[in-house]
């Protein structure tokens, strides 16, 4: 019989999985935690029920270790943010999410026993660049690098475990602001109070660092042209929607997670600049930033405006549905 407590869970120790960890202690839940490097996780997020090696090239022990567990939650996958975008990194970007993916389903194959449900982590970049036109769960996958990657790469693998009968959640996440890191920020705000004397960053990871980093320079402004939608959320609900597609068993398929309220991205740097007491006046050419970031620069020149519309049917409850809460409870 599985232990209905015990969890699987690659990537725990990036931006969103420490704080899934956390809050899937709170809940009793046991952790498997597949890692890299073991002897970094066990420091890091100490108190696991066991340590495996991740090597999806491998595979390793994995049939040992999902047989019987209750779920599997999968996060890992090369970051697009780390660097920029040469070919060879695009084939990481794009092997680490195929190779891991369709190791953990080889893994499900051959358990005796195997895990009620799967939790593959995606991403809106599934729905490829759009204009003003709102994106649910339906719209088809856009033909651009990152949108491949997501449909060919992350969901055509983690898709066949549905066959083996496994609940198969593929949660496609928006841009990610926030995280469990507090980071003093090396500004000194002028005009504010004793009480308030300068600000602290809650995460050092994702792209809000890259998007709050001119602000503190006074040199913030919208990524032109300015009307591209940014849709974000924030690190409490993406953890939150990661929750419900472990436990509520009505959720399967894709699920949108991204704020309801998708902002442009001029309304994303005022906001930045109201909330950093900083102005917002300088645009930056969108010619510059693809210079500076090569097609990297597309996820932030170009956009979706993506509603999770099956989370509201669901009746998930936002913690932070509008942007500038948002803002304030990250950039203290």
């Amino acid at each position: 019989m599985s232990n209905p407590k015990r969890i699987v869970i690659t990537g725990a120790t990036g931006h969103i999985g420490r704080t899934l960890c956390a809050r899937l202690r709170e809940r009793g839940h046991e952790l498997v935690i597949f890692t890299r490097n073991t002897a970094s996780a066990l420091r890091t997020l100490p108190g696991a029920r066991e340590y495996v090696a991740w090597r999806p090239a491998e595979y390793g022990d994995w049939a040992r270790a999902v047989d019987g567990a209750h779920a599997v939650i999968h996060l890992a996958a090369a970051s697009l943010f780390e660097r920029r975008w040469s070919n060879e990194y695009k084939r990481e970007i794009s092997e680490s999410r195929r190779l891991g993916t369709r190791g953990l389903v080889n893994a499900m194959e051959q358990a005796s026993q195997r895990p009620k449900t799967f939790v593959c982590i995606s991403a809106v970049g599934y729905y490829g660049p759009h204009g003003d036109e709102p994106l649910d769960e339906s719209a088809p996958a856009g033909n651009d690098f990152l949108a491949r990657v997501c449909r060919d790469s992350w969901e055509l693998e983690a898709n066949r475990a549905t066959a083996l009968g496994v609940r198969t959640a593929l949660v496609r996440s928006g841009v990610v602001i926030g995280g469990d890191k507090a980071v003093d920020l090396p500004i000194d705000l002028r005009g504010a109070s004793l009480e308030r004397p300068g600000l602290v960053l809650k995460t050092d990871e994702g792209a809000l660092p890259l998007l709050v980093l001119p602000f503190q320079f006074f040199a913030g402004g919208p990524i032109l042209p300015g009307t591209q939608w940014i849709s974000w959320i924030h690190i409490d609900d993406i953890v939150g929607i990661l929750l419900m597609a472990l436990e509520d068993e009505r959720v399967y398929g894709p699920i949108n997670a991204t704020a309801p309220a998708p902002v442009q991205n001029r309304t994303f740097a005022e906001t930045i600049g109201t909330v950093m007491r900083r102005p917002a006046w300088l645009p930056v050419p969108g010619l510059a930033v693809r210079l500076m970031m090569g097609e990297m620069a597309d996820m932030v020149v170009t956009g979706q405006r993506v509603i999770p519309r099956r989370a509201l049917d669901h009746g998930y409850q936002f913690a932070f549905p509008t942007l500038e809460p948002a803002l304030r409870d990250i950039l203290r």
